[in-house]
């Protein structure tokens, strides 16, 4: 019998062992694949933008599924494209861009930030080529800067114009017995409209109609004014989906030339004299951009960044009220940094975490420059918390003000009732059961949101008075939680300057006197295993486990139905999402 103990004691040692063991090689794992080496970039290369690039805004976004081990996809910043077409154009080691994605992973102002660096790289007698398969908008409009653009003679290029949809669930929820009770302000507001209607409203329908023109008209020109094609001439192309026909691709002048992908390699290797038997050295821009010395003599501007959703709470997949509020102060008491650009990409989010977030920053604004920066978005919440800069850059296809409140909270009495399910209340006082999932809101509740929502509105316009130097009744007249473009945005007030990101940090540099800077970012980026381990996160292991396999998106209804602090909450939020793809 003891041998019978010694040996089952025996094998559990030993599968604990193998347990540990694998458990410090994956540990071992994650740090390794946090770290990076240094770059040697060989002579003749080819900076190279291809699939396995994620283009993203802020460290933030760089948030890969745990559970995935291994990526292909390589993330890199905006700012790091961009500061690498700026130093390649100097560099005697590149000779040329190749753009080789059929789908591009960044959004419709990292595309024009890039864009415009690209026709900059062009003036230094560098080449720019372009390859394609089936190759979506938001690749064919980066990759229309091109000299010249080749397809695929099987591939096509998805060139239709933008859209929207909006999906309306009224009908749905009264025939289920679900009830809605929705508080707004702003006849705008149409995150809420879905609930309330089941078509679209006039106003929203304007709105919608305003905003996509305005994107469609400043991206359809660049493409216009790139391939040398009448803007008439290109939107009668794109009504008649020409460009999925490889054949009228070619005819139209949308592309130069159909070949296969090797053929284009070996253009490639003939432009730069290479032998055809010897292999091309492409570098992508993730590696590049490492192997760039940064300037470290003069004062130190820090560009903090503000992507994603507003929550209140600790965390790191998106803007969360503790956990920035910490970065914020971290910056007021650092004497190395002379400016700050804050970097907003943002739809909003919760009312109470973007008012923490913006008194913080107006402290930061009495120690030292803040300038503003906007990415694809600054809507309600985002644009909330933008109100404590000294100067407010945008993005002319930045989605801009959403300037509303609003509070949604469902309830399901009917569909209690036809399926058997009641409840009775025994409370202290008139409103104890301020909100229940059966009766929904109680008559004092609802009359106290209402006045909450309005005191947030009220709140929030008074902030945009002060930062804009406008009346109530200015704001409220282009409020009411309607959205712009940045074109238009500038045109009415709401922000200062059109510009990029790199336009703001220039402008924080001349507004510290700084000649000589070094540009770092903040939040720094967090690995997975950091991320893993912080305390920084308020997510447990299964939140996680939900959110990888469910994705971000969905996550986020889910959240929106099961989250306490999320359903009882005021709410500044755009519902809108602007793709070229």
């Amino acid at each position: 019998m003891k041998s019978f103990f010694k040996l089952v004691l025996a094998n559990l040692t030993a599968i604990f062992i193998v347990i540990a063991g694998c458990f410090v090689f994956f540990i071992g794992f994650l740090i390794l694949s946090s770290m990076s080496g240094s770059t040697d970039v060989k002579s003749d290369s080819i900076l190279t933008l291809d699939l396995k690039t994620k283009i993203i805004d802020s460290p933030s976004e760089d948030q890969e599924d745990f559970f995935a081990l291994k990526s292909e996809e390589k993330a890199v910043l905006l700012y790091d494209v961009l500061k690498s077409i700026e130093h390649a154009k100097n560099d005697s080691k590149i000779k040329g861009i190749s753009l080789e994605m059929d789908f591009v992973n960044a959004g419709i102002t990292q595309l024009d930030d890039i864009r415009a660096a690209l026709l900059d790289f062009k003036k230094s007698g560098k080449f720019v080529y372009a390859y394609g398969n089936t190759v979506t908008q938001g690749a064919y409009y980066l990759g229309s800067v091109a000299d010249q653009y080749y397809l695929n003679p099987a591939g096509l290029i998805e060139l239709k114009g933008l859209s929207t949809e909006v999906t309306f669930f009224k009908n749905f929820a009264e025939k289920y017995g679900i009830g809605i009770q929705v508080i707004r302000h702003g006849k705008f507001k149409a995150a809420v409209e879905p609930f309330l209607r089941d078509d679209i409203s006039p106003e929203n329908k304007e709105q919608l109609s305003t905003l996509l023109n305005d994107i469609w008209s400043n991206t359809s020109r660049k493409i216009s004014d790139s391939r040398k094609i009448p803007l008439p001439q290109l939107n009668s192309i794109t009504d008649s989906l020409y460009s999925y026909l490889p054949n009228l691709s070619l005819q139209y002048k949308l592309v130069d030339k159909l070949v296969q992908k090797s053929e284009y390699d070996s253009m490639l290797k003939k432009k730069l004299k290479i032998e055809a038997d010897k292999k091309l050295n492409k570098i992508s821009f993730a590696k590049y951009s490492e192997s760039i010395d940064s300037d470290d003599e003069g004062g130190k501007i820090a560009v903090l960044y503000a992507s994603g959703g507003i929550y209140n709470g600790k965390g790191y997949d998106g803007i969360y009220s503790d956990t920035f509020v910490k970065e914020i102060r971290k910056l007021q008491k650092d004497k190395d940094v002379k400016a700050v650009v804050f970097r907003i990409n943002s739809p909003g989010g919760s009312a109470n975490a973007s008012d923490e977030i913006l008194f913080e920053m107006q402290q930061l604004k009495r120690s030292k420059p803040v300038i503003v920066s906007f990415g694809d978005y600054a809507a309600s919440g985002g644009y909330y918390i933008a109100m404590g800069a000294d100067r407010i850059f945008s993005e002319p296809n930045t989605l801009t003000g959403s300037i509303g409140v609003f509070g949604v909270v469902p309830y399901f009495k009917e569909l209690a009732e036809k399926n058997g399910i009641r409840s009775d209340v025994v409370s202290t006082n008139a409103n104890s059961n301020m909100i229940s999932a059966i009766n929904g809101l109680s008559p004092g509740t609802l009359n106290i949101m209402t006045r909450s929502v309005e005191s947030t509105y009220q709140r929030f316009v008074h902030f945009v008075t002060l930062n804009r130097k406008k009346s109530f009744e200015d704001i409220d007249s282009i409020g009411g939680g309607r959205v712009w473009s940045g074109s238009r945005a500038k045109e009415i007030g709401l922000v200062d300057q059109l510009g990029s990101l790199e336009d703001a940090i220039r402008y924080a540099a001349k507004t510290a006197n700084l000649k000589n800077y070094d540009v770092k970012t903040y939040p720094s980026r967090v690995s997975k295993f950091e991320q893993f381990f912080s305390s920084e996160t308020e997510e447990d292991f299964s939140t996680r486990l939900i959110k990888s396999k469910i994705g971000k998106e969905n996550f986020k209804i889910f959240q929106h139905i099961t989250d306490p602090d999320t359903r009882q909450s005021v709410m500044m939020e755009s519902p809108f999402t602007i793709k070229v793809n």
